[in-house]
């Protein structure tokens, strides 16, 4: 994008250089016809137009400085905001992790007690056992913990660990 002080230095000194060939025929003309007069007239207007393009190139230079400036500002300003950006995009993903990481520590709990094997008894289940007290067994049937084999775990690396059992029922008909 160009600034007004830079356009118009520019155009300016583009149309005062051009204006300059004017005066710089009628000398060359003036010259080979030997008229003194009109030679340092026409110097005079090649030299005012050739002064007026100096400043006018002066004045471009002043507003490029500027651009150049204001170039700066907003580069500085476009980094703030990305790096705020990139600051709030991190505090965005930390918190994600944290929560990906409570997920995964109750996966892995999950996973290890699906490790054993475990039975759930329904409550329809549960009635039934109770109502069999009734059907000519004297008791509700019940586990004997003594004569019932101990269940093992084996882990990766294949060491034996004591799993740990809830309840286990065992049925016989």
């Amino acid at each position: 994008m160009m600034y007004a002080k830079t356009m118009e230095g520019l155009v300016g000194a583009k149309t005062n250089m051009d204006l300059v060939n004017t005066p710089m025929r009628v000398y060359k003309d003036a010259r080979r016809r030997g008229d003194l007069a009109v030679m340092e007239r026409a110097m005079g207007y090649a030299g005012e137009f050739a002064g007026k393009a100096q400043e006018y190139q002066e004045k471009a230079e002043e507003g490029m400085e500027e651009e150049v400036e204001i170039a700066r500002e907003a580069e500085k300003l476009e980094r703030e905001e990305a790096a705020a950006e990139r600051a709030e995009e991190r505090e965005e993903a930390e918190g994600e992790s944290k929560g990906k990481a409570q997920a995964k520590a109750e996966a892995r709990a999950k996973a290890t007690l699906a490790g054993a094997d475990t039975a759930e008894v329904s409550g329809e289940g549960k009635a039934l056992l109770q109502g069999s007290v009734g059907m000519g067994l004297t008791k509700p049937l019940a586990v004997n913990q003594k004569s019932a084999p101990q269940a093992a775990a084996y882990t990766k690396s294949g060491a034996a660990i004591q799993a740990v059992q809830a309840a286990s029922i065992s049925i016989t008909v």
